[in-house]
């Protein structure tokens, strides 16, 4: 019941405070560690794609021992030693995990940028938050690409994490911000990454599966409480929600197009590289920089329905 408690105090933390600038971050750390495995296999296996294939897999198992055994470890002996500092370390840890408050603040800096015309900064800020090339992008496109990694990031970063907490704790939460974290680092599908991040990417695939689909049901329920066009949203959510190469990633954007009324996704560049992607959502009307702020909306909302809902199906699991 201490775990359920501690996930809601760094709920609220992280609402409050976002990320703590002061304490040196695990994913900064886990990301180090994916460049460090990087660097070796690429090293080691050159341009060999077999092995290079076999040093991605390694890379992965690695990663996921180191982000499961450690904090899985250091709960285990402040345990022993005390149960309240095993506690404040929980909260310490679903504190940093949560990445809601962070998401709205970057997002709010695109937004900023944009309201006093500075384009370039605007897609500088943008660089810093999703992975297509922002330099030559419209005003109208840093809208859709900001309004596109709030509604993904809402799973990525908020309700997935959550997610795996009520289920497994830290240890489980930091398992899947590693399988995250490598995903976003080496899971693309182009020259360079199609074979050391080809299991990350389908690792990524497989632990966002229930998450992504369940976020996109907590932001349909937010639409509504929010007064958007939920009908919409439903409609553009049953209608385009694989309109994307990933499988997860449209779940939902396609409810925030649908509730924005507008049209996201299509294609971008990437390393310099076109990807054609489908569009998603309807284009009744032009985006504008107020449609972030409303994203941001759902993405709070979203997550307060979703941490509500999971602690009342663990409180009934745990009287069962």
């Amino acid at each position: 019941m201490l775990t359920v408690v501690a996930i809601i105090c760094g709920f609220f933390l992280d609402f409050l405070f976002g990320d703590p600038h002061w304490l040196p971050h695990p994913i900064i750390l886990i990301g180090n560690l994916i460049s460090f495995l990087e660097r070796k296999c690429r090293q080691l296996f050159k341009d060999d794609n077999v092995l290079m294939l076999f040093g991605g897999f390694i890379l992965v198992v690695i990663v996921l021992i180191f982000t499961f055994g450690i904090p899985y470890m250091i709960l285990y002996f402040a345990q022993k030693l005390n149960p309240w500092l095993a506690f404040v370390l929980q909260v310490i840890m679903f504190y940093q995990i949560f990445a809601t408050r962070c998401l709205k603040y970057e997002s709010m800096e695109v937004y900023k940028q944009l309201k006093v015309d500075n384009l370039p900064l605007a897609r500088q800020r943008l660089s810093w938050i999703v992975g297509r090339d922002t330099a030559e992008l419209s005003k109208e496109e840093v809208i859709k690409a900001t309004i596109e990694t709030i509604a993904e990031n809402t799973a990525d970063g908020t309700i997935a994490p959550m997610f795996f907490m009520f289920i497994g704790g830290a240890p489980l939460a930091f398992l899947y911000k590693g399988i995250n974290t490598m995903d976003s680092m080496i899971g693309y599908k182009n020259e360079k990454y199609l074979y050391i991040g080809r299991y990350a990417a389908k690792l990524d695939d497989i632990a966002n599966f229930i998450p992504a689909r369940l976020s996109a049901v907590f932001m349909l329920i937010a639409a509504y409480f929010l007064h958007l066009n939920h009908i919409s949203a439903w409609k553009i959510f049953k209608r385009d929600r694989y309109n994307h190469l990933s499988p997860n990633s449209a779940q939902t954007e396609s409810v925030v197009a649908g509730a924005l009324g507008v049209q996201l996704g299509g294609g971008h560049f990437y390393f310099k590289k076109f990807v054609p992607k489908q569009t998603i959502g309807d284009n009744l009307r032009a985006v504008v920089a107020e449609d972030i702020i409303t994203t941001n909306k759902i993405l709070y909302y979203t997550a307060c329905i979703a941490i509500v809902c999971f602690l009342f199906s663990k409180l009934i699991y745990l009287k069962l």
